[in-house]
């Protein structure tokens, strides 16, 4: 604190106390704290290293967590694929709801008996291979 500041009562009391504390130690004692001190404090100072010596204790660790991570990626990779089912190449499902939205198709099935003879009459004229409508 500068001398300029003021006290708190609290303050005042605290170093008073430890001021009276401090002499009742006998010198022998507050020699010996004091070399304590001295050597915590130089210790401290010698256990800094410096940066580079901080960053080749990094490299190891992070060598084995890339390490993981390129397994992980590769085992994930490579992992159980499931074969897509294949479509016949001859339908398509687009074709296949062009003919469900169409109303008219529908009034052709219903239409006569409903056994579906139109769709006979349509197979044989495919098989004969006279594919032309006749109008």
């Amino acid at each position: 604190m500068s001398a300029g500041e003021q006290l708190t009562d609290f303050e005042r009391l605290s170093r008073q106390a430890l001021e009276e504390s401090v002499l009742r130690i006998d010198g022998r004692v507050r020699s010996r704290l004091n070399q304590a001190r001295q050597a915590a404090v130089e210790a401290a100072s010698a256990r800094r290293r410096p940066l580079f010596s901080r960053f080749f204790t990094l490299v190891p660790t992070a060598g084995a967590a890339a390490a993981a991570l390129l397994v992980t990626m590769v085992l994930w990779h490579h992992g159980p694929q499931l074969e897509l089912p294949i479509v016949a190449e001859s339908s398509h499902p687009a074709e296949d709801l062009e003919l469900i939205a169409d109303g008219e198709a529908l009034d052709l099935v219903q239409d006569g008996d409903g056994s579906g003879s139109f769709y006979e009459w349509a197979a044989d004229q495919t098989e004969a291979g006279g594919g032309e409508s006749e109008t």
